[in-house]
């Protein structure tokens, strides 16, 4: 890239990251987890998000590679199994949030135009078909890709920031409003793994890493955008969930929990503001998947470059790398199959791992990035132990969902290490 980003862009980058389509499509299910103490559960998870991007600050300072994550696990742990199985997890965690993205626009679609009677069969109509008009976007050009995102970003950021403005005005006097007092809060535990399975929310922030060669002065620039970035979003998630919970009783938004955040917006501005927010949503959520869509295909273009999958995956198809079609009949496969509630435990767990390892690798790595060890050190704990905490809970609950997700990262270990297994032998022989 020739131009440079400036401050502005950068932040940009991590807030278009993070409000994309996840606060949308995990809005309701934190609400079914944590009742009134939703707020606390999103300042939770975005506390982890705030330590792990000190991590990403140091990293990508001493590191600045458009690989970004892909490149900082490989220069903690070399080119081995454990790196390439981390970074197969982070290609496959893309593909997750695809289909968590494509699950809610099809939530959210059927509100606004019905295609059959019925919502189930219309809710995978509408998410196979967003998933197939991106793919072809993103074959016919990049450059309408960025364009799209440029644009989506500010009109997501004006919608919900006015729906912030509405809705705290709407809560004076509304009779909800005493389910944010800590009777109506779940356990402390519960509020914790509340925040897990909303993690996903967060994660887009480590996106910034990617554009990390071309942020200028970034010495004073990178720390900003990751810090600034994550900060803003922790406050909107906070204010965003309390006008929820406060403007809605448990039943309403149960019922709603698919679309809930339109839903909220019918005490303060009626029909229209469900208009408007549903609207929001499927801006929100297709930009969503035009981006990962991108950078799910690049992340497997990076594996495959850095010998961690066959060097096939680094051929194009249609001017593009074969990735991108993979990545795209993946997210139709997943979201046409898995609940909305499993897609989001699984991109959770796959993120809080990959996490973890990123603050291991800036502890690890602290000398030569010029960090303080405590905090990476404890990122990498807080990330891990999180994760095992949402795997215990959710066990409970649904022990399926805890398989599956347990499933794609022995998965990710299993492919990488048949790989380098099979291209030894290709070396001996």
């Amino acid at each position: 890239m020739n131009k440079k980003i400036g401050l502005k862009e950068a932040i940009s980058i991590g807030i278009g990251g993070m409000v994309g389509g996840g606060i949308f499509a995990v809005l309701g299910l934190a609400v079914a987890l944590a009742k009134g103490g939703t707020p606390v559960s999103f300042l939770i998870a975005g506390l982890i998000a705030l330590i792990t991007s000190y991590s990403y600050v140091k990293l990508s300072l001493k590191y600045p590679d458009r690989g970004g994550t892909v490149k900082f696990i490989n220069q903690g742990f070399g080119i081995t199994i454990f790196s390439g199985a981390i970074n197969n997890l982070l290609w496959i965690s893309y593909i997750i949030m695809l289909a968590l993205y494509a699950s809610a626009f099809g939530s959210y679609a059927p509100n606004l135009f019905e295609i059959t009677s019925n919502k189930v069969l219309d809710t995978h109509i509408y998410a196979s078909a967003i998933v197939v008009l991106a793919t072809v976007i993103n074959y016919y050009s990049i450059t309408v890709v960025g364009k799209i995102e440029s644009y989506a970003v500010v009109i997501k950021l004006v919608i919900l920031l006015a729906f912030v403005g509405f809705g705290l005005y709407g809560l004076v006097g509304n009779p909800h409003l005493e389910q944010l007092s800590p009777q109506h809060w779940e356990s402390s535990f519960k509020l914790l793994t509340a925040g897990m399975v909303i993690f996903v929310a967060y994660e887009g922030f480590e996106l910034i890493a990617n554009a990390a060669p071309d942020i200028e002065n970034p010495t004073k620039n990178i720390p900003r955008a990751y810090f600034w970035s994550v900060i803003f979003v922790i406050f909107l998630y906070i204010i965003i969930a309390a006008i929820t919970v406060g403007s809605l009783n448990f039943t309403d938004i149960a019922t709603a929990q698919d679309y809930v955040l339109a839903e909220a917006a019918k005490p303060m501005l009626g029909k229209m503001g469900f208009t408007i927010i549903t609207i929001a949503a499927l801006i929100s959520t297709f930009s969503a998947i035009n981006a990962s869509l991108y950078g799910g295909s690049r992340v497997n273009y990076e594996i495959a470059e850095d010998d961690e999958l066959p060097k096939q995956f680094t051929c194009q198809l249609w001017n593009q790398p074969i990735g991108l079609f993979i990545t795209a009949i993946v997210t139709l496969v997943l979201v046409n199959t898995l609940q909305l509630e499993s897609i989001s435990t699984a991109g959770s767990v796959g993120f809080l791992l990959i996490f973890s390892i990123v603050n291991f690798v800036g502890f690890k790595l602290a000398k030569d990035t010029g960090s303080n060890k405590l905090i990476p050190l404890i990122g990498a704990i807080l990330c891990f132990f999180a994760m095992l905490a949402l795997l215990i809970q959710h066990y409970s609950v649904s022990k399926t969902d805890v398989f599956i997700a347990i499933g794609i990262i022995v998965f990710s270990f299993v492919i990488e290490f048949v790989y380098k297994k099979l291209e030894d032998r290709k070396k001996t022989s």
